[in-house]
């Protein structure tokens, strides 16, 4: 037997939900035709020390006291709503492609029948209905505003088909649809997830939904767009302490937010079931990655990353659990690199 007879070396899947940087503008919740584009502002402030100290610091109060006087000088970008708005738009638009039988990049021709059979059978079984439901409760709970949903008055998302002979719209009260879990019962949002499920299970189609989420958050509030990386130390923009994202000059969320936001559907994680450790639904991802807790819920100890489960599955192999064959198929629909290397 060759010695990669048995490897997919080569392997890789285009991404099928396809977001657009989010843009933000501001308006009236009773005049909401009317919207303005928000845009960033810069200021400059005077903060004061408030990280750890070294023992030999806190421990000296004379040390202490200097170390507090210094200014901490800061220059930032902010973004709020205008003095007569209450409202932020947040627009974007998210394709939908079909597909996913045909890897976009595979060397191995045995795997690639197997994986083909794989995905037949799974869209035969399931066709997609149980990933397309939570994809459109999270369009429809507004989960991609990130902190501007928290303490919103009222949220509404308005959904349209774009590029389609049989346009539909949907209108959904976010604030009604829990982002804790999928139990939903909305018939709006079955609606919603019939049209995604039949592109994920399609050959080649596609379906553009322009999406509109308005959130009343009070009068001249502020606004959080994504918060940029800047990995040129030398440009001058880096004197900021933080600098926020623009597109042509409107503040805006990037289109790996909001994609992430709509791909947080995985509770089949082990600890999604302990009251102690589960932090509700996270992102699909190969090792259940949450990067701002530092931590990886799925991993090859316990088998339950994707690699184990998918270099299973992909192979024509049944698993223990349809929810693991959900999570598999996610993270093709996420996208990515998975060839295996020679050892």
């Amino acid at each position: 037997m060759a010695k990669n007879e048995n490897k997919a070396s080569v392997l890789a899947f285009e991404k099928k939900l396809v977001a657009s940087d989010g843009y933000l503008f501001g308006t009236v919740w009773n005049e909401r035709e009317n919207v303005v584009p928000l845009r960033l502002k810069e200021k400059s402030v005077r903060g004061t020390i408030s990280n750890r100290l070294k023992p030999a610091i806190k421990n000296d109060p004379v040390k202490l006291n200097a170390e507090v006087e210094k200014p901490n000088l800061q220059t930032v970008d902010s973004c709020a709503l205008g003095q007569d708005q209450d409202t932020l738009k947040l627009q974007f638009t998210l394709k939908v492609l079909g597909g996913l039988e045909r890897p976009s990049a595979c060397n191995n021709d045995t795997f690639r029948s197997n994986y083909k059979k794989v995905v037949r059978d799974y869209i035969e079984k399931e066709g997609f209905k149980e990933l397309s439901m939570r994809y459109a409760t999270n369009i429809a709970n507004g989960r991609y505003l990130w902190r501007n949903r928290i303490g919103s008055e009222k949220v509404e998302v308005q959904v349209q088909t774009l590029n389609t002979d049989s346009p539909q719209t949907w209108v959904f009260d976010a604030t009604k649809i829990s982002t804790k879990d999928f139990t939903n019962s909305d018939e709006n949002i079955n609606s919603l997830a019939k049209r995604i499920s039949d592109v994920l299970s399609s050959d080649n189609d596609s379906l553009i939904l322009e999406i509109d989420c308005f959130a009343k958050i009070g009068k001249a509030q502020e606004v959080y767009p994504s918060e940029e990386l800047v990995m040129d130390k030398g440009n001058a923009k880096s004197k900021k302490s933080k600098i926020l994202y623009s597109v042509d000059d409107i503040a805006a969320l990037h289109s790996q937010k909001i994609g992430n936001a709509i791909r947080t559907i995985d509770t089949w994680y082990p600890a999604f079931s302990d009251a102690e450790e589960s932090v509700g639904p996270i992102a699909i991802e190969p090792y259940g990655a949450v990067t701002n807790l530092g931590k990886a819920y799925r991993t090859p100890k316990d088998k339950q990353d994707f690699y184990t489960l998918f270099d299973k599955y992909g192979w024509g192999n049944a698993l223990d659990r349809v929810e693991d064959e959900h999570y598999v198929m996610a993270v093709l629909v996420r996208g990515g690199v998975f060839g295996e290397g020679d050892e």
